[in-house]
């Protein structure tokens, strides 16, 4: 199906609020490839390697309404057309639906590839006082990393499809601020894919690099909710056809999330020491990182000026002390 054909079926039913509590789904094969997802609706819920079915969130607006409309977003709101390069196939008559699968199709496009740190102990013959010897040196190399695998293998282990591991695990009102902001990129030109979405404490101990503790992941681990709690994507561009044009792509996408992030509620809390790594706004991770840093910088200015004043406040006193004890001996 054409995405402006599955605009123009998600646009046919709109839902005021997200429908809780349905147990059809559509489901991938639960496979990474690069096609099309599968068109089989299954019905999935979490095993006992997560810990619980989705949950089942009230309404942000009144009870489920169906209306009409000519809109070809899914959600009530934000008229904009659905993402030209993504497709998602068979047609969605639930605004939850639509959404989980367009940030499938999102997540599908991108490449999981990810540059890693490797130690490499290497010989090398030094010369010092005149004597020639053979020393040790470790060396870090930058490696390309295929992490494709990685995800499936959490996915299959929880039991569950590969799409409902990685979107359905994923906080359900980030997600809507996140299909908001993905959709406004894809505007702009930007081609945005998601390279990780829901990660378990299992799929958190797979990762490599700098990361959280297994159960810490703001992605999903058991310490910050898990299963349907996930307040953690990682996005990059799949615009170019290098892994060089992708990274100045990616460069551009981040730089468009610093500026217009707020916008849709979704910020970067940790800006290019993760770089990818984005997160809703009125979460405690960004608070702890952006709002935080500010907040304890203006707790030291208030500090500073309570010091500062504190001082004065001394040497006022300790001048009028002189001055009377000046009096008082001339007397």
């Amino acid at each position: 199906m054409s995405p402006r054909r599955l605009a123009a079926v998600c646009g046919t039913v709109v839902l005021a609020g997200w429908v809780a509590g349905g147990s059809d789904r559509f489901n991938s094969s639960g496979i990474e490839n690069t096609g099309a997802p599968d068109s089989r609706a299954t019905s999935v819920t979490a095993d006992a390697a997560l810990p619980g079915p989705r949950p089942m969130l009230p309404p942000e607006t009144p009870p489920v309404q169906v209306a009409f409309a000519s809109t070809a977003d899914p959600v009530q709101g934000y008229p904009k057309e659905a993402v030209s390069s993504v497709e998602t196939p068979d047609e969605c008559l639930v605004a939850e639906i639509c959404i989980d699968r367009y940030l499938w199709s999102v997540y599908q496009r991108a490449l999981k590839v990810d540059t890693i740190k490797v130690p490499e102990r290497i010989k090398l013959t030094v010369k010092k006082k005149g004597k020639t010897r053979t020393v040790i040196k470790v060396v870090i190399k930058l490696v390309d990393e295929d992490f494709t695998w990685k995800d499936p293998k959490a996915a299959q282990k929880a039991g569950m499809s590969l799409m409902d591991y990685v979107i359905g695990g994923m906080d359900r009102s980030f997600k809507l601020k996140l299909y908001h902001a993905l959709r406004a990129m894809d505007d702009a030109g930007l081609a945005p894919g998601m390279t990780s979405g829901f990660r378990d404490n299992y799929r958190q101990s797979l990762a490599s690099g700098n990361k959280a503790a297994t159960d810490s992941s703001y992605h999903g681990g058991s310490r910050r909710g898990g299963y349907g709690h996930g307040l953690a994507a990682d996005q990059v561009s799949v615009k170019g056809e290098t892994r060089a044009q992708r990274w100045i792509s990616s460069e551009n996408l981040w730089k468009w999330i610093d500026a217009h992030g707020k916008e849709f509620g979704i910020g970067r809390p940790y800006l290019d020491r993760d770089a990818p790594h984005v997160a809703p706004i009125n979460g405690k991770e960004y608070a702890e990182h952006r709002g935080g840093a500010n907040a304890k910088l203006a707790e030291l200015e208030t500090n500073r000026r309570h010091r500062s004043a504190a001082h004065d406040d001394h040497g006022t006193k300790k001048r009028a002390k002189t001055a009377r004890s000046s009096r008082a001996s001339s007397i």
